[in-house]
């Protein structure tokens, strides 16, 4: 204490010792009498001198107790935190960039037009997978086709009930065709006629306003045959005339209204009961995805939402789902088959397998059924809304090409098209999507790989013809400059082992990544390939990857726009409800 009241009086002036003095003597006289009461369990405070010559005191508890570790559980769940809010923060930054590159895309250069003319016909899962792997820059692209966007036709049955907006699933071609290196001319135009032998194609302007010129020709050097098919009704009367198909975005707003019409009609005052159970009896034809998916569209829309705003009608809504094969889904395995039949059953939609539909009238569906000891027994089904799900037929356009091709005299589907989607007879004509026949199924998923692979045989005869362009100038000069010989040799080498590796293009083959498909109540079921088999599931949880399997495959890389819209929707209809206007 001595030294520390010298050390003190060292640096304070002589107020403040004084004070000091007087100070410290308090606080020694005070501890000593607390020393006579009581033991002291604890250290004294230390007295430490500031820089502006005040005594500061510190105190030590010896006896503190040392904090306690966070437990596994507690340092698990903050590293989960930590990885969420990165994720989030990445992915929002991701998006963030996307955009930018979608608001801001490179400056495009014209193609030369010394190169050659490529001309792909339709927009397609066929033709728009093989324009975003194409190098645009080694041809004149030109892409003709009467409907300006891309359709994900997967969540097209989403929007008949208003679970997700029409506009959210259609990705404008000419977004897709901005971010190509060179330039693509489109013309919104339907394609009239192919004439193989001139190489041209005839285009016509159907859209309401039409210019001074409506009908014009466009020569091709290559021409890619990507326009579908259309809906097959084979040949059963009334289809056409009573029907509503789910091909397009039309469709789909025809149906949406027709389902509230019928809603409506049914609500009407005064309406019978034996006329109201028919207006609420929903027919869907086809036991394929998009028939299963719509019909638990359907049923969940009347359960979520009309039930609960019109509830005097909605004791006689009813949806049947009609299949001419055995089964649903056709194309699943057999466990899924059952799960699928089991859960429509359970949502009480009415399932007729082994029926064939024979006549449609404006009210009733004429149907046959196929009874498990052979007979046969007919019935009429009454209905509001019949949706025809089912088949394709070959349009007008590829039947009057098969007619000029003497190859294709026999194809009666389609195109017929070799290995490497080459048309049958002929050299400069590919095809893909529905409007090809290669031996698979007409599905979205053989439609983009068959454009994914014509991509990557025009961009390796695009380098092929330029390798041996410049092979041929290196051979033409050689031995004219004796120091360039060795070089030049080297080179030509060089580009023969990268011509033997470009030429090596192996045929198309198609590689089944699996199946989706929504059965309504929130479950889903997935047939999807994985190690050397397939991974069979169904319910809720696929119900999710259903979802987000979607939202990852649909549309191009810069359209985040079309992802943004689609959760959007989702989260809309869930939190808000599905939109019971008509419009």
């Amino acid at each position: 204490m001595a030294s520390s009241m010298r050390a003190f009086a060292t640096a304070a002036s002589p107020g403040q010792v004084a004070a000091g003095r007087f100070f410290t003597s308090r606080c020694l006289s005070t501890a000593s009498r607390t020393a006579l009461v009581r033991p002291i369990t604890k250290p004294a405070p230390i007295l430490r001198l500031s820089n502006s010559g005040r005594v500061a005191f510190r105190r030590h508890y010896a006896d503190e107790a040392p904090k306690p570790k966070p437990g596994r559980l507690r340092k698990t769940f903050k590293w989960i935190w930590r990885a969420t809010y990165l994720s989030v923060g990445g992915l929002l930054a991701v998006t963030g960039y996307i955009i930018y590159l979608d608001r801001n895309p490179e400056q495009q250069f014209e193609a030369d037009p010394s190169k050659k003319t490529l001309v792909v016909l339709g927009t397609g899962w066929g033709s728009v997978a093989m324009l975003k792997k194409l190098d645009t820059e080694n041809y004149n692209v030109v892409v003709v086709s009467p409907r300006n966007y891309f359709l994900f036709t997967p969540l097209l049955p989403s929007c008949t009930t208003g679970t997700i907006e029409h506009r959210s699933i259609m990705e404008p071609v000419r977004a897709i065709l901005r971010h190509k290196k060179a330039a693509v001319k489109y013309y919104e135009a339907e394609v009239s006629s192919i004439d193989p032998d001139r190489k041209v194609i005839k285009v016509v302007d159907n859209s309401e306003i039409k210019g001074a010129i409506s009908e014009t020709e466009i020569p091709y050097d290559m021409l890619v045959v990507g326009v579908g098919a259309e809906n097959a009704t084979f040949g059963i009367p009334g289809v056409r005339e009573h029907s509503c198909f789910l091909k397009e975005i039309g469709d789909a707003q025809h149906i949406r209204k027709k389902i509230m019409d019928c809603v409506e009609t049914a609500a009407f005052k005064g309406q019978s009961e034996e006329e109201i159970k028919r207006l609420m009896h929903m027919v869907v034809v086809g036991g394929g995805p998009t028939g299963v998916e719509f019909a638990g569209e359907l049923q969940d829309f009347f359960e979520e939402d009309i039930k609960k705003l019109v509830p005097d009608i909605s004791p006689a809504f009813k949806v049947t789902l009609i299949e001419a094969l055995p089964n649903v889904l056709p194309s699943f395995s057999k466990q899924l088959i059952e799960y699928t039949e089991k859960t429509l059953r359970e949502e009480k939609i009415d399932i007729k397998t082994k029926t064939m539909v024979k006549k449609v009238t404006d009210s009733t569906v004429e149907a046959e059924i196929s009874r498990p000891d052979g007979s046969k027994e007919s019935l009429v089904i009454p209905y509001g809304l019949l949706v025809w799900a089912t088949g394709n037929a070959v349009r007008p356009l590829i039947k009057d090409l098969i007619s000029k091709i003497p190859a294709q005299k026999n194809s009666k589907r389609g195109l017929a098209v070799n290995e490497y989607l080459v048309v049958q007879g002929t050299r400069d004509i590919w095809a893909v999507g529905d409007c090809a026949v290669a031996g698979y199924a007409p599905t979205a998923q053989v439609a983009s790989q068959e454009g994914n692979f014509l991509a990557r045989l025009f961009n390796n005869m695009a380098k092929t013809e330029s390798h041996e362009a410049r092979i041929q100038e290196l051979s033409s000069n050689m031995n004219l400059k004796p120091g360039d010989s060795a070089q030049a040799a080297q080179e030509i080498e060089l580009l023969e082992k990268q011509l033997k590796r470009i030429k090596d293009v192996k045929p198309f083959r198609y590689s089944h990544q699996g199946s989706l498909a929504y059965i309504g109540s929130e479950k889903a079921v997935a047939d999807v390939s994985w190690w050397n088999g397939n991974l069979a599931t169904g319910g809720s949880m696929t119900y999710l990857f259903w979802r987000s399997a979607y939202l990852s495959m649909c549309f191009s890389i810069y359209a985040a726009r079309n992802r943004v819209l689609v959760i959007l929707d989702w989260l809309k209809s869930k939190a808000f409800g599905r939109d019971l206007s008509r419009e």
